[in-house]
């Protein structure tokens, strides 16, 4: 090994080092499964924030994204990192504090369980259809993190990719099996650090390598349609395509996922002070702003880079993700101090792949172990036992994530994107309606999450295939959202209207909000 690997290995090392310490730290203070879960509901406002949008952004922001920029234009890019943006806002500016009094109210510390009291449930069926959702969507979900995390290394050190994603998963195993979510969120803090840094570093480099950002556009200023947010281009065919009303809604739609994203909904669940949501929200919407825009600058930089010969020259979007490996990877070679920054670079790589990754395992672990064996099948547990089956499930589904993710040609960007559309449809409307809807019950909301989930399917693999080009074939989660919804108002409607206690919790609940924001005012 190089001595240049060395020192990019030194970096990486110690930040995995340093994950894994917080992880044995944190296990001290997980006394039961709601601290395992939920931390107690102990977070400040700023962990709360960076927390959620690390987890939130995944690899996603450092691979899929950058790739699609370069490899298609504005765009496509443009429109998804927009309606993520205003979805960001809106998510914790109406859902945050409504859930996280609503939560506490019914004294719920997973999402399928708020449902099940949301809705009055006593039969755990939401609940057992919830957490089998969050298992399916999340299982492929934590796969592609694990996938993104082989790419990083495989590419860098030219080691067997199989090895590479194992040795990763199991390190997020590691401190999410000792600390929970008090671990998990305090990485996650941690880990949006390094991706930030990661992502200025690699743009300054780029900039500077290309001789200003005016280079940078003159490049790319004559690929007809590139720098259009309203048309979209293929470099493959060299043609380009409407980008119209439609598709730009469908792009847009990703920002109705916010709604329904389990791994967001809990850290909005875990604040210790509601009052201080409101600085987490601005907080975590300056950053999602800034960080997707310079993902998007270094897809454009990207493309000049590219024609420099100081990165591969990219077939696809899927070979494109490597972008940021490639450019840290060309920083390594000019020295040891750059070699160290380099390593830096691909710690926030990999970073980013962890925030993600180790939320989505103590989301899934929490369906099958709390909502799945406890409650819906009724299996009481001491709580050390529980603690126990909580570790056990993180493991269990850490193996089956390992095997779906041994194919390395996997697409970080759509495996991404299909889980993403998953837990929109079937999550989303159920949130929005059970928290400003009275009337919904426990139908209702049981159609709406069978109806969006089996759309999603549907539209993906289906509906799409068949009307390849047409104005049928969007994204998946605009259709399955709508239809979402509908069933969720008229089942709904035509269905019994909830048990007395439950109106009185709800209003119980949009009376405390009503008095919070008008303390907010009056103190404005």
């Amino acid at each position: 090994m190089s001595t240049t690997n060395i020192v990019i290995m030194i970096a990486i090392g110690a930040y995995l080092l340093l994950m894994i310490a917080i992880g044995a730290i944190f296990s001290r203070k997980n006394k039961n499964t709601d601290d395992f879960y939920l931390g107690g509901r102990k977070l400040g406002p700023i962990v709360t924030a960076m927390s959620a949008e690390a987890s939130d952004m995944s690899s996603w922001l450092l691979m899929g994204l950058p790739a699609v920029a370069l490899m298609t234009g504005i765009p496509e890019a443009f429109w998804t990192a927009l309606g993520l943006a205003i979805g960001t806002y809106l998510n914790w500016l109406f859902v945050a504090k409504r859930l996280r009094v609503y939560t506490q109210k019914v004294d719920a510390v997973t999402l399928p369980d708020f449902f099940s009291k949301r809705f009055g449930d006593e039969h755990h069926i939401i609940t057992f259809v919830a957490a089998v959702f969050i298992v399916i969507f999340f299982v492929p979900y934590t796969a592609s993190g694990f996938a993104a995390c082989g790419k990083l290394f495989s590419s860098l050190f030219d080691v067997s990719y199989t090895y590479a994603m194992i040795v990763s998963a199991v390190v997020i195993v590691l401190y999410c099996t000792l600390g929970g979510f008090l671990a998990a969120s305090t990485t996650d803090f941690i880990q949006s650090i390094i991706m930030t840094v990661a992502l200025l570093v690699v743009l300054g480099v780029g900039e500077a390598v290309t001789n200003g950002m005016g280079n940078v556009f003159s490049n790319v200023k004559n690929l007809d349609g590139y720098l259009d947010v309203f048309k979209g281009f293929d470099v493959s065919k060299s043609t380009v395509g409407s980008y119209g009303a439609l598709p730009v809604a469908s792009t847009l739609a990703w920002g109705l996922g916010y709604f329904g994203m389990p791994h967001i909904l809990l850290r909005f669940m875990a604040i210790e002070d509601k009052k201080k949501l409101k600085l987490s929200r601005r907080i975590a919407s300056i950053w999602v702003v800034i960080s997707m825009g310079i993902a998007v600058l270094i897809g454009i930089v990207g493309y000049s880079l590219m024609k420099n010969g100081i990165v591969p020259t990219y077939a696809d979007s899927s070979s494109a993700e490597t972008i940021i490996v490639d450019v840290a990877k060309w920083i390594a070679s000019h020295g040891y101090i750059p070699a160290f920054v380099g390593g830096v670079i691909l710690a926030g790589i990999l970073a980013s792949t962890m925030s993600t990754a180790d939320s989505q395992l103590l989301a899934a672990a929490s369906s099958v172990s709390q909502n799945l064996v406890q409650e819906t099948f009724g299996k009481k547990l001491s709580e050390k036992k529980a603690m126990w089956l909580a570790r056990i499930c993180v493991i269990v589904i850490s193996i089956i994530a390992i095997f779906l993710a041994l194919d390395p040609s996997s697409s970080v960007f759509r495996i991404v994107s299909f889980a993403w559309a998953g837990f929109g449809a079937v999550f989303g409307p159920m949130v929005l309606f059970g928290l400003f809807w009275k009337r919904t019950n426990k139908w209702g909301a049981l159609s709406g999450m069978l109806s969006g989930g089996i759309t999603i399917f549907v539209w993906k693999f289906a509906v799409r295939k068949a009307c390849a080009g047409s104005i049928l074939d969007i994204y998946e989660l605009l259709p399955a959202f709508i239809i979402a919804c509908i069933f969720i108002v008229v089942v709904s409607l035509i269905t019994k209207a909830p048990e007395k206690e439950i109106g009185e919790t709800f209003e119980a609940v949009k009376a405390e909000c009503k008095a919070d924001l008008k303390e907010e005012l009056t103190k404005a």
